[in-house]
This record gives structure tokens, C-alpha cells and sequence, in this order.
């Protein structure tokens, strides 16, 4: 049985809340699971020490179990020092899509030709 350590939501509309919970895969976000092992309010400051609860002896079994973290719950788990999470390099993500790319492209060539056409007068005269 594959297993994940993931966010339910819970909490009314524009309040969320979430548990950590140890879950099957197939079982939907908010449905059945297996354990809660914590729960994370956003609404709470960053620097609050009941924003991310965990139950760590508890996460540590099911990791040593094979259940999977998401993205957000290793983020947790991280800054818990459970879990590392290996850093990212995405060094094109600044880059501009290809449609850009060409629009400044034809942006540049519009103005050099506008740049040579003042130099050629300015030299006629």
C-alpha cells in the first residue's frame, strides 16, 4: 500500500486549516486516512509555535515505513530537522517564454533601424 504524508483541509471558507495526516494514496484530500500526525494553521504568523505542529516520533515511523511526504509537508519537515529537503536550481525560471523572447527580439531590431535611420539623416546634413 503506497502512503503519503499530506494536508487535509478543513476549516470554513477563507479560514483554512489543515492536518497532517499519513493517507493512502488513492483516498481522496479530504477523506479517509490512516493517522493524523500534526496540523498547520496559515492563519497564524510565520513565527508562531503552534502555526505547524508535529508529532515527530510518529512521522519518523511512517517515513521508516516508506510513506512519501508532499512538497509542503517536507517543507515542515525541514525546518522540524526530520526530514532534508535537497535544494533546487531552476536557473531558467527568470528566463522570458519564447513569444517574449521573440517580441523583444523584433522590439531590438525596431529600434536599431530607427537609430540608423536618425544617424543617416543627422549625416545628410
Amino acid at each position: 500500500m503506497a502512503t503519503k504524508i499530506r494536508l487535509a483541509r478543513g476549516g470554513s471558507k477563507k479560514r483554512p486549516y489543515y492536518r497532517i495526516v499519513v493517507a493512502d494514496v488513492r483516498a481522496p484530500r479530504d477523506g479517509r486516512f490512516i493517522e493524523k500526525v500534526g496540523t498547520y494553521n496559515p492563519m497564524l504568523a510565520k513565527d508562531h509555535p503552534e502555526r505547524v505542529t508535529l508529532v515527530e516520533e510518529r512521522i519518523r515511523h511512517w517515513l521508516g515505513q516508506g510513506a512519501q511526504p508532499t512538497d509542503r509537508v517536507l517543507r515542515f519537515l525541514d525546518q522540524a530537522g526530520i526530514a532534508s529537503r535537497p535544494a533546487r536550481n531552476n536557473p531558467k525560471k527568470a528566463e522570458p517564454g519564447k513569444k517574449a523572447q521573440e517580441r523583444a527580439e523584433e522590439r531590438r531590431q525596431k529600434e536599431a533601424d530607427v537609430a540608423e535611420a536618425t544617424e543617416a539623416a543627422a549625416a545628410e546634413a
